[in-house]
């Protein structure tokens, strides 16, 4: 089998699909509007035609990317898919509709649902052109599912995306390898880039609140990640008088993501993005075995079971969270039982393998009919 996959090359999404359908035998082309990192697709089943477009255009503008469609259907006609991919329904999903080629599998991913169509009438009609177009739908999360279906009446196919339960799994790290924490440490942590609309700010308001509320207790606040926001929020950490409890790793390459879901005993992802389209962050952690506590925003609250695994707290609400990370830091055995539980969730919905496995089967079933 053939697939032709239209996506962002630079995207840890594109990267596990594509490699992990390659590795199930099938040949792929990527089609990307950026350039591809060869180290990033060692699979010999790999080809790619790949483009710097903010250069060559001047822009990712949907105008611009008319400009790259001749270059796309050549490569249909050369390559022959049996099957063409679009991931994100309103860039990749736009080439893929006006490509003319079937059949045609479009992933909507988040903002490409949650807010392009609500910025004009011409967005609305752009979304819905291109999913008019394609003859098969799939979103990673039922909410965005749910979301999608204002703009069309097909079916939609909820395909989760999982993770490596073999990577992220229950075992001890060496706090001292990497951090300045020690074994007798609680750790509340996030792993997100550090921009404001992942909501870090009331996160460390609301580790404030627990930590001045118990001086007795060794807690501290991991936060791995970069972005525009990091100085402000170390401001934030030395004005509420918590500096020293509070460990900016920095941006982490992928392959350290699991060490530090290990290091952490608390996960916290206080996202006000309503656009939120599925927590994968949040389920790693609860691979882990480890207890979250979320924000009642888009696809996150889909992937914890409150009271169970986790605590969805309301959004921009730092006293809610506080009250929900005391209850955990304060509650060893609370902490075992819902890491558990959630390691558990994660063996049963979110087992990579077994998402790359109904992907398969629905490749299969297009190619059949």
């Amino acid at each position: 089998m053939k697939i032709l996959f239209l996506s962002d090359a630079s995207s840890i999404h594109t990267k596990r699909w594509v490699n992990s359908i390659a590795e199930r035998g099938v040949e792929i082309h990527l089609f990307s509007l950026k350039p591809v990192n060869k180290t990033d697709y060692p699979d010999h089943n790999f080809t790619f035609t790949d483009f710097d477009l903010q250069k060559r255009v001047g822009g990712l503008s949907k105008l611009n990317y008319l400009k790259v469609l001749p270059e796309l259907k050549k490569v249909i006609r050369e390559f022959k898919p049996d099957i063409m991919h679009a991931h994100f329904a309103t860039s990749y999903g736009l080439l893929g509709a006006l490509s003319g080629f079937h059949p045609f599998v479009l992933s909507v991913w988040g903002s490409d649902v949650f807010d392009f169509p609500k910025k004009s009438s011409l967005h609305r009609k752009i979304l819905e052109y291109n999913l008019k177009k394609a003859d098969k739908i799939l979103s990673t999360s039922n909410v965005m599912a749910a979301e999608t279906k204002k703009y069309t009446d097909k079916e939609i196919e909820v395909t989760p995306f999982g993770i490596d339960i073999d990577r992220f799994k229950p075992e001890k790290a060496d706090r001292t390898a990497s951090t300045p924490f020690s074994e007798s440490d609680i750790v509340v942590g996030t792993i997100k880039l550090i921009e404001t609309k992942y909501g870090i700010n009331y996160l460390i308001e609301a580790f404030s609140t627990v930590a001045k509320k118990h001086l007795g207790l060794p807690l501290k606040l991991l936060i791995v990640g970069d972005g525009s926001e990091r100085k402000n929020l170390e401001i934030l950490a030395e004005k509420l008088e918590i500096k020293d409890k509070v460990y900016f790793a920095g941006m982490a390459d992928y392959s350290k993501v699991p060490y530090f879901h290990k290091v952490i005993d608390v996960y916290a992802a206080l996202s006000i993005l309503d656009s939120e389209s599925f927590g994968v962050a949040i389920v790693e952690a609860e691979g882990c075995g480890k207890p979250v506590v979320v924000s009642n925003v888009g696809g996150l609250p889909e992937v914890v079971e409150d009271g169970k695994t986790g605590f969805a707290v309301e959004k921009k609400n730092a006293a809610a969270a506080a009250e929900k990370l005391e209850k955990l830091v304060l509650d060893a055995d609370l902490r075992e039982r819902m890491g558990s539980a959630g390691r558990e969730r994660v063996l049963k919905l979110y087992d990579w393998n077994e998402n790359v496995t109904q992907m398969m089967e629905i490749y299969d079933k297009i190619n059949r009919q």
